[in-house]
């Protein structure tokens, strides 16, 4: 606090002993900072119209212990710490290919990523007149190795410094491509140790050809979550058709069958954003609190009108953490579906996010 005095800047000076005031009262509230440690995010950030608002972001059970202390002083927040701990673990390589295109990528946790779509130049079956055919031939040949070097090539590079994470590879196509490039070694040696015997048909080499691989694999590729998720979302859509359904979904319908103990699994759409916020007016001491989408919406104070800086953050908790605690309390588990499948889409879009199988009927 005593060096941020030296800063020039009077509004950067205010904003930093500010957040350093925050951070200090923040931390008078913990007696220890538990095994895996804690992380304390305090800043002013904008939220339009030149105001601005301080917000204090508490992480008080990462997954993962941290690995060192840090205190930053920067016009960002250093998350280096926190992304490597989400970085799943469990992945799975994915390439597609035919004479024509191919594409690769990589399928880790509930994510499918395409990397890179490459198409090739090799020259159709018709051949220009005065070539002959032999010679014709071999520059077709000649242009699909070069294709499939490529390809392969971009795919070792974007999968080798992964390798140990990676735990197979998934091959795929159209046609008889797929099994050509495997058996003539195209792939970097490493790479090939982790190529999956089972190689499968799929209609296209493109973006389209890499997700239905992930369709074909999913027994295969046991670990990869979409499949599960799937699974679970159909179960909540056919209990709910039924007379009497064991499931609901809408955020008070769910606390209220999670304060009952009736809820088996909990459904929570990666795609919710919110947070409840304890807000008090630093010029009339009004406190209240107020739910936002986005922690960059702005806030004022109900009494006196007051906003931006005069808006001091109390408490914050997102909505998933609260949902989260209260399915730790009655033993319920708790599934993250992501919005990259037809049935995660429609959770977001249908359900408002939120959903529940239950243990036994459930009226509410």
């Amino acid at each position: 606090h005593g060096q941020a005095a030296n800063i020039k800047s009077k509004g950067t000076r205010k904003n930093v002993q500010g957040a350093i005031e925050s951070a200090i009262s923040t931390l008078t509230r913990y007696k220890n900072a538990g095994e895996n440690g804690i992380a304390i995010f305090v800043g002013s950030i904008i939220i339009g119209n030149n105001k601005s608002r301080m917000i204090n972001v508490v992480i008080e059970d990462p997954p993962e212990a941290f690995i060192s202390f840090r205190y930053r002083c920067d016009s960002k927040f250093e998350l280096d710490q926190l992304e490597e701990m989400l970085i799943d673990k469990k992945s799975y390589g994915l390439f597609v290919i035919d004479r024509s295109e191919a594409a690769y990528g990589i399928a880790s946790g509930k994510r499918i990523h395409v990397q890179e779509h490459l198409v090739s130049n090799i020259m159709g079956k018709h051949r220009q007149g005065g070539q002959s055919a032999q010679r014709f031939e071999r520059l077709i040949e000649e242009a699909a190795h070069n294709f499939f070097k490529r390809a392969t090539e971009h795919a070792n590079a974007y999968w080798l410094p992964h390798l140990e994470n990676i735990q197979a590879i998934i091959i795929g196509g159209p046609g008889a491509t797929k099994d050509f490039v495997v058996k003539n070694d195209y792939f970097h040696h490493e790479i090939g140790k982790k190529i999956a015997k089972t190689h499968f048909d799929v209609g296209y080499s493109n973006e389209s050809g890499v997700r239905e691989l992930v369709d074909n694999a999913g027994a295969l590729m046991g670990e990869i979550e979409l499949d599960a998720e799937r699974q679970v979302m159909n179960r909540f859509l056919e209990e709910l058709v039924r007379p009497h359904p064991k499931a609901t979904y809408g955020e008070q319908m769910v606390k209220r069958a999670l304060a009952e103990g009736a809820v088996d699994k909990l459904l929570i759409s990666e795609g919710i954003r919110g947070k409840d916020l304890k807000l008090q007016c630093k010029k009339c001491k009004h406190e209240w609190e107020q739910r936002v989408k986005r922690t960059s919406d702005d806030v004022s104070c109900p009494e006196c009108s007051n906003s931006g800086d005069s808006i001091r953050e109390l408490e914050s908790h997102s909505i998933i953490d609260v949902l989260g605690k209260s399915a730790e309390a009655s033993n319920t588990q708790v599934i993250y579906i992501s919005t990259d499948t037809e049935e995660g889409a429609q959770l977001m879009l249908g359900f408002g996010g939120l959903a529940a199988v239950l243990r036994y009927p459930w009226m509410g």
